[in-house]
């Protein structure tokens, strides 16, 4: 098995617990402080453990390193884990004021800093419309380099302030989400290059997976669930797959209570041919 986005082993935990000794997993992420902690809860694990610093993108170079062509399960959970988004210097989130940065792998050069400061006005417009949806793109996009003009936009909470005055309004309502959500969304798909690197993903699978082997995908939002659709359904056509599951599985009422985060991930599964 592959756990392509390892995080803090919870995943890979509960496989685990049902493999025996010949039972393998091989582990991705590149958050060494994940990988600590994740190789802490699975050490008591009767199955094979191997865990590498990596992206899931080069999943094909990974395995070849370790001399696995094939695997029975790939598993890639595409959302970020919480000790991420509560990370201060991540800059993942608007609800502290904290540098903007957004690299979740910090061996990428561009931040969203970066990104916020040097992009003109109408590629700027375009990443928030493209990888965030937000129909108010171009207006966001012109107040961000207004702002730009007489000061440097550094920290998450400049920024979301921007967004906020663009759309005029002073926060999220009830029940909606925050105006600065879709932007920050934007921003932090762009800098860790991650629909690139889900498609990297989705087309090395198809040759690393044994005949009957499953892939599945946890998606956090369209952008990521409409990718993974279209594969799956595109290798369905040639009979690469079968699509086990119709329609994504989303969070039960009850998951949603104990995890709100949950309510937004669907998964979608397929079985190799």
């Amino acid at each position: 098995m592959v756990d392509a986005t390892m995080g803090h082993g919870g995943h890979s935990y509960l496989f685990g617990s049902k493999l025996g000794p010949s039972g393998h997993i091989v582990g991705l992420d590149f958050d060494e402080n994940s990988i600590r902690t994740a190789r802490e809860k699975l050490e008591k694990l009767d199955c094979k453990v191997t865990l590498i610093k990596g992206n899931f993108a080069e999943i094909e170079e990974h395995l070849g390193n370790l001399n696995i062509d094939k695997v029975d399960f790939i598993l890639a959970d595409l959302g970020f884990c919480s000790a991420q988004l509560e990370d201060e210097q991540t800059g993942l989130s608007f609800q502290k004021d904290a540098p903007l940065d957004m690299r979740l792998d910090k061996s990428l050069k561009i931040t969203a800093a970066d990104i916020v400061n040097s992009y003109n006005e109408k590629k700027l417009a375009d990443l928030i419309y493209q990888y965030g949806q937000d129909r108010a793109s171009r207006r966001i996009a012109r107040f961000i380099v207004s702002h730009r003009r007489k000061q440097k936009i550094t920290t998450t909470g400049q920024l979301a302030a921007v967004v906020r005055r663009a759309l005029g309004r002073p926060g999220g309502p009830r029940g909606r989400i925050h105006p600065a959500t879709r932007t920050f969304q934007a921003l932090r798909i762009a800098v860790n290059n991650e629909m690139e690197n889900l498609e990297s993903l989705l087309e090395s699978a198809p040759s690393l997976l044994t005949g009957g082997g499953y892939i599945a995908i946890i998606s956090f939002h369209s952008l990521e669930d409409r990718k993974v659709k279209w594969n799956f359904r595109r290798n369905a056509r040639t009979e690469i797959y079968e699509i086990v599951t119709k329609k994504p599985i989303t969070a039960s009422r009850d998951e949603i209570k104990e995890n709100k985060r949950a309510r937004s991930a669907k998964l979608r599964i397929a079985r190799r041919t």
